[in-house]
């Protein structure tokens, strides 16, 4: 995990109440209810899914009616990586409202006002991770600023659960943006679960970048790590890194959980278990806090090779995460 995103695994409670729905609604309706509720990211990939336009097709439409965006700027608008701010992106999104078949403003008016500075509102580790404190100690012995100046693009995690039921090792391939000159590593925070040994886990670099100093605090099982590019990032400009914690050092594990602090881009989560052992039900949930109930419970499929996913389109502040039961 980095200074902006966090994760966390813990025995679920039993009195969580699962809110989600089974129930499947068409493209135009999801379309209406994005209409309405926002974000402008979720409006604007829902009006593409209705009425199934690829964004090379939509930047040709533009162009018919002299507005010049290109492909690259269509995608961070509807994934939420950036916004339509200056003028002449807003005259682009009053024409995508036609090229769409939307009524007038019904995007323009989901923008919301600018932006007061170049990078994604985060929000305090405290309400994402029940250790918070033992966090914010290793990230201040590292002198990390309270913004590490990066945002996630696209994140693939693939989570490894041993014969003994222990979470073994944590895989993450990550792609990263700067929304500040000069950043030149990312911090990755690691939880375990309970009986954890910090001084036990490993961490190694699966390419791309190099691991720099490590933070433990062992009463909490919390990890921070360095991981270092080869050279500075300008705003703008993306790196893509691969790293893996290696544990099995905990108990039985029952929860992975990734919380975080920006909105925007993608992520992936995979779980993948021992053929030996495993689970009898497995289940994704949200939530907008690491104490808050949890929302969108849906049921999982572990699939032929023993694993379940889940896919977030537009990651939101908050807290993701896989739950499963042994028997």
């Amino acid at each position: 995990m980095s200074a902006h995103n966090a994760d966390r695994r813990a025995t679920p409670r039993p009195g969580d109440p699962a809110i989600g729905s089974s129930r499947r609604s068409t493209p135009e309706a999801e379309l209406a209810e994005a209409l309405r509720t926002g974000p402008f990211s979720a409006a604007l990939r829902a009006a593409l899914a209705a009425r199934g336009l690829a964004l090379h097709r939509v930047q040709h439409r533009l162009a018919q009616r002299g507005i010049r965006v290109g492909v690259t700027s269509l995608s961070y608008w509807q994934r939420g990586v950036r916004r339509p701010e200056r003028p002449e992106s807003l005259r682009a999104v009053a024409a995508l409202e036609e090229v769409l078949e939307l009524p007038p403003h019904a995007l323009t008016r989901l923008i919301g006002p600018r932006a007061t500075s170049g990078h994604p509102a985060a929000r305090p580790y405290r309400t994402l991770l029940e250790p918070a404190a033992a966090v914010e100690s290793l990230l201040a012995s590292l002198a990390a600023p309270a913004d590490g100046g990066l945002h996630t693009v696209i994140h693939y995690e693939h989570v490894h659960i041993g014969a003994h039921r222990e979470l073994a090792a944590r895989d993450s391939q990550h792609v990263v943006r700067a929304h500040r000159d000069g950043v030149d590593r990312y911090l990755a925070i690691y939880h375990g679960d309970p009986g954890c040994d910090t001084e036990r886990v490993r961490v190694c670099s699966l390419g791309n970048c190099r691991v720099g100093r490590i933070r433990r605090h062992g009463a909490s099982g919390v990890i921070v790590v360095e991981l270092l590019f080869d050279g500075r990032l300008r705003v703008g400009e993306t790196a893509v890194l691969g790293y893996r914690f290696e544990d099995g050092t905990g108990a039985p594990s029952h929860e992975y959980v990734r919380g975080f602090t920006y909105g925007g881009g993608q992520y992936v989560l995979q779980v993948g278990f021992d053929r030996a052992v495993l689970p009898v039900h497995c289940r994704r949930f949200a939530r907008p806090s690491a104490t808050a109930p949890r929302e969108a419970v849906a049921d999982l499929t572990l699939n032929a090779h023993g694993s379940v996913h889940l896919l977030e389109q537009q990651i939101r502040p908050g807290v993701l995460g896989i739950t499963w039961e042994w028997d």
